[in-house]
């Protein structure tokens, strides 16, 4: 006699499927979009990239923008980011780029390079990177002209992840992350802190 059997957990795993599959779409549209300009990526390159269908990004997120506006946000990336007292901040930073690049093929704050120049979009993901990133880091610095100083290191990190994850610079590429934390990180450092040797 066979019984019949209800497994009470399966509703969750349902979701946690349906959750992993939306992360999976998330991170393939970062992926492409911190490689490409937004309105060269097709909804099947992100599908392909995130092993699911096109018609199943449909049902999660509706349409392009609405991924999109997702992936525009840069909270999640930033809180890690910026995970570090102050006076250990600008080798964290570095570090994070480098090791996303090295580990993940992302970075927390490259698809910036790569924001559309027109339209809604290129609005939202520009707003959304002030925010979120340049004053959100602002705000942890002290002085008259730390909002500079703030852009003055996202730009140093802009460009080492240009460097690493696009233009592909064989010697920064071979070089081991910790060598470049050592080099690089108290440039980054000497705009978060300027009184630091």
């Amino acid at each position: 006699m066979t019984m019949a059997y209800t497994d009470e957990r399966q509703p969750a795993q349902g979701r946690r499927d349906a959750e992993a599959t939306k992360a999976a779409i998330v991170r393939a549209a970062r992926y492409l979009l911190a490689r490409h300009a937004h309105g060269d990526i097709t909804l099947k390159a992100v599908a392909d990239r995130a092993g699911v269908s096109p018609p199943l990004i449909l049902k999660y997120f509706g349409n392009k923008d609405a991924l999109f506006s997702g992936v525009m946000n840069f909270e999640a990336d930033v809180d890690a980011l910026l995970d570090a007292p102050l006076q250990d901040l600008g080798r964290h930073m570095v570090r994070s780029v480098l090791t996303g690049q090295a580990e993940r093929g992302v970075d927390p704050i490259l698809r910036i390079v790569f924001a559309p120049l027109h339209g809604a979009q290129g609005d939202i993901l520009r707003a959304n990177f002030r925010t979120q990133v340049s004053e959100r880091l602002a705000a942890r610095l002290t002085g008259d002209d730390a909002g500079l100083r703030a852009e003055l290191a996202v730009g140093l990190l802009l460009g080492l992840g240009v460097m690493y994850g696009i233009a592909r610079g064989p010697h920064v590429r071979a070089a081991g992350i910790d060598d470049v934390v050592d080099r690089y990180g108290p440039a980054v450092q000497a705009q978060l802190d300027p009184s630091a040797p």
